[in-house]
């Protein structure tokens, strides 16, 4: 059984969500404090955390970043409706998705079950399919790592996936649409910044290639293009 933790200050929100979650096949774990929440997630495995933004004694940015240094648990943020900026600053530390509040318990679970299915290993292909080699850039899919110039990248799991997707189709546009749909396990919405949040961190972390030029362009109206 895959164990949850929740981070929120709300309890009864947490024991809603608790409630809801157990039916679904879920163990949950729920604390209700910054500090109570980082040392729970430090001290045990979890296989998702739902964390809030708003929190007593350390705010969920925090929480976030105390995590990050030390695990890359998947992340899924609370943020309050309208909030863009705290869906930009989560996802800029590290979040893997966001939902903002008040929402449907069942958006929730298919929130935490597409990531979660993010993170399942691929299966040990054939050599010739196992990576994926563009330039600098090697993309290793069963271990789930990724080299620049040498060196390992640390990427959470959707930038991960994001950059598959990417290097798969190099040299040809993706379309938002299936970047919401085969890399963030989720349906598109115009208004969802999330993936131009993703494609920011994949630039600052990849940086430009030896030649000086992008990595990753957008195409005005349609997506994203890896360049070869």
């Amino acid at each position: 059984m895959e164990k949850i933790l929740i981070i929120d200050d709300d309890a009864e929100l947490c024991e809603l969500v608790g409630e809801f979650l157990t039916l679904e096949g879920f163990a949950i774990a729920a604390v209700h404090d910054g500090e109570q929440g980082v040392k729970r997630a430090l001290a045990e495995e979890f296989a998702l955390i739902v964390l809030d933004v708003m929190l007593p004694s350390l705010n969920g940015f925090e929480v976030l970043r105390r995590i990050r240094a030390a695990k890359r648990t998947p992340i899924i943020m609370l943020t309050a409706r309208g909030e863009d900026v705290d869906r930009i600053i989560g996802l800029e530390l590290g979040a893997d998705d966001y939902l903002p509040k008040p929402f449907n318990p069942r958006e929730l679970v298919a929130r935490i079950r597409a990531v979660l299915r993010r993170m399942q290993p691929e299966p040990v292909a054939p050599p010739t399919t196992e990576s994926l080699i563009v330039d600098d850039v090697a993309l290793s899919k069963s271990a789930r790592v990724v080299r620049c110039k040498g060196q390992v990248i640390e990427l959470t799991s959707a930038e991960f996936d994001l950059l598959e997707l990417l290097l798969q189709s190099a040299g040809k546009v993706v379309t938002r649409e299936d970047i919401a749909k085969l890399a963030l396990g989720k349906e598109f919405s115009p208004f969802d910044r999330s993936i131009d949040m993703h494609i920011s961190n994949l630039r600052k972390k990849l940086g430009d290639r030896a030649d000086g030029i992008e990595r990753i362009k957008s195409v005005r109206g349609l997506g994203y293009i890896y360049t070869r």
